[in-house]
């Protein structure tokens, strides 16, 4: 079952990386997307009930899928709230659902830091101006649509933030 749960994280890299990408040049996240991490999610979830000798603990702890959900639910919660508020965009908020539910409830604060961390430097990253030699590159020239429209993607600052989250117990096992 660990190879299930291996390969469901890597689709979930992809996905999230696919909804950044969206988010960066359309802003907008599909609704499907959004559907696809959370299925994705499920076969996880079943696959680590699957191979647990402790379904209760696997069910209930706060490190199982009980605190994943409830770690789903309360992002989705303040991102529904950041929406009525018209701080963040419906595929944002949306997009906190598979987020919370990937990262778990242990998972929120690293999650947190790091989102605000990328914030500030996206939004400082947005002063700088883009050098004229790359400035008719379409990346660039994207860039330049945002810094004009002051609408930022955040799906793109949550998604990084995301990953270097799912990233920091293989970094940690690393350095020890």
């Amino acid at each position: 079952m660990l190879h299930m749960i291996d390969v469901v994280n890597y689709l979930a890299v992809f996905l999230f990386l696919y909804a950044a990408w969206t988010d960066f040049r359309t802003w907008k996240i599909p609704n499907s997307l959004v559907l696809a991490l959370v299925t994705l999610y499920a076969v996880r979830a079943v696959a680590e009930l699957l191979g647990s000798e402790d379904v209760g603990a696997a069910l209930f702890a706060s490190s199982g899928i009980g605190g994943d959900v409830a770690a789903g639910l309360l992002m989705f919660m303040l991102g529904v709230m950041l929406w009525a508020f018209r701080l963040f965009g419906a595929g944002d908020a949306k997009l906190f659902l598979p987020i919370g539910l990937f990262v778990g409830w242990h998972g929120m604060l690293p999650f947190a830091v790091s989102l605000l961390v990328l914030g500030i430097l996206t939004l400082l990253a947005l002063r700088l101006p883009v050098p004229l030699r790359v400035a008719h590159l379409a990346f660039f020239m994207r860039i330049e649509e945002i810094r004009a429209s002051r609408k930022i993607p955040y799906g793109v600052i949550m998604v990084f933030a995301v990953l270097l989250t799912l990233a920091l117990p293989m970094i940690r096992q690393q350095l020890r």
